[in-house]
């Protein structure tokens, strides 16, 4: 019996693990078809591209998977996708911005919509949340365990290389800028040393909501509904 159980306790870390990983590259995979749709399938000629693909390295992501992110950016194997945001309410009013990357618009639709609707949320129109987002940059340099990363030393090279803001919070120091200025900033940190736990251009909220203690399953039920979605590429919210 003892046997059985652990196998399963084994099992259950695994499949998570793997929930976990598959999570990852569903994240990269988008990332790299917007790098690839905007600036080309070449890394040598696209600096986007070559960041993507080296996040995908650096986590293991199979060849197979990187190339079919790549065809569905060039149109090569006859599908054609399409990049939508859905904006919506979820408990709370929190506000909540999905993007995808889909075939068939209609069923990306109606399974958005239902997974805000069995959860005590509704899908709004365009523009009715995004405007409470900004996109960024965002880079997290972490605190070492003996908090030796002197927080002067990591604000003056992010803002000498172009970053827009410099926060320090119990993990570390977050790091904003804007898209543009990015892949400098995090280029110039890592050059001078930090290590980088983070980096991605993300949808950041402007203020957040906090959820009350009897809505927060139900709103962490909807944000795994729609991020278990094969067709969504990002989930953003504002709850704090």
């Amino acid at each position: 019996m003892s046997g059985h159980s652990k196998w399963h306790n084994i099992q259950g870390r695994k499949n998570a693990q793997d929930a976990k990983r598959g999570k990852i590259f569903q994240k990269i995979s988008r990332d790299l078809y917007v790098a690839a749709k905007a600036g080309g399938a070449d890394p040598d000629g696209n600096p986007g591209l070559r960041l993507v693909m080296e996040k995908a390295k650096a986590a293991n992501m199979p060849k197979d998977n990187v190339q079919r992110a790549l065809d569905k950016a060039t149109g090569a194997g006859g599908a054609n996708y399409e990049e939508i945001r859905y904006e919506g309410y979820g408990p709370a009013g929190t506000a909540v911005l999905v993007e995808a990357l889909t075939d068939n618009r209609n069923r990306t639709a109606a399974s958005v919509r239902s997974a805000f609707t069995h959860h005590g949320g509704s899908l709004g129109t365009n523009g009715s949340v995004g405007f409470m987002f900004d996109r960024k940059g965002f880079i997290l340099v972490p605190q070492d365990e003996d908090n030796t990363v002197d927080e002067d030393a990591v604000m003056e090279a992010a803002i000498e290389a172009g970053a827009e803001d410099v926060q320090t919070t119990e993990e570390g120091f977050e790091v904003t800028t804007e898209p543009a200025d990015f892949e400098a900033v995090r280029d110039a940190l890592v050059a001078a040393g930090y290590t980088v736990e983070q980096d991605e251009v993300t949808m950041i909220p402007q203020n957040t909501v906090e959820i009350p203690e009897d809505k927060q399953a139900q709103f962490a039920n909807m944000i795994e509904e729609l991020e278990d979605n094969d067709d969504v590429s990002a989930v953003y919210h504002n709850a704090d």
